[in-house]
């Protein structure tokens, strides 16, 4: 399966254990047993969690004699996050208008003929 970079990133956070992954990351390196630990799953399962966050780049993994630490990397989430800021934009201006909209009701009814002319 080749996905676009953006839908590999999101396909790989659809997952709930892939994203408790990630939040464990944002506080810094961590080793595969480390990561394993809240789940109640085999270390292959996590190993193949681990393998899809790396194909979306979102994780590297290094070696430092016998450890091998995760560590996150931000990039494709910020590529999320701008994708989501268009619709973030949008949704902030719709909301703008209905808040707008919802103040004119709450107008008492001689206000809203004054401004309707």
């Amino acid at each position: 399966m080749s996905l676009d970079p953006l839908s590999q990133t999101m396909f790989a956070l659809a997952d709930p254990t892939r994203r408790a992954i990630l939040a464990r990351l944002a506080t810094g390196e961590a080793t595969v047993n480390e990561l394993a630990a809240p789940f109640d799953m085999s270390l292959p399962a996590v190993s193949k969690h681990l393998k899809v966050l790396e194909r979306a780049n979102l994780i590297t993994r290094s070696r430092t004699a016998q450890w091998r630490p995760c560590r996150l990397e931000p990039e494709p989430l910020k590529a999320v996050d701008g994708w989501l800021g268009d619709y973030r934009k949008l949704w902030e201006h719709r909301l703008d208008r209905l808040e707008n909209y919802l103040a004119t009701l709450k107008q008492p009814e001689d206000k809203r003929e004054d401004d309707n002319g």
